[in-house]
């Protein structure tokens, strides 16, 4: 039986969600209308320039930097 002076812990503030705006390894993406290499990666990476990184993890599904489609799903490398 515990001890019941031990303090317990107190999650009652605590809020669901991620606490980290870094993109897991392995994650993936879902083209939407509108959408560009540097968009994306101006959302998962903060800076629109890290697209490439994006370009070269995908480079079997991405012909063309410049053309993406709704509907593909690209990889989204780690931080």
């Amino acid at each position: 039986m515990p001890d019941s002076k031990e303090p317990k812990a107190d999650f009652s503030d605590v809020e669901g969600g991620s606490s980290s705006t870094a993109p897991s390894a392995g994650q993936t993406y879902t083209v939407v209308p509108g959408d560009s290499l540097s968009k994306i990666a101006k959302r998962f990476y903060g800076d629109a320039k890290e697209w490439k990184r994006i370009y070269e993890a995908n480079k079997d599904a991405i012909d063309n930097p410049d053309l993406i489609y709704p509907g593909q799903t690209f990889t989204i490398p780690g931080a």
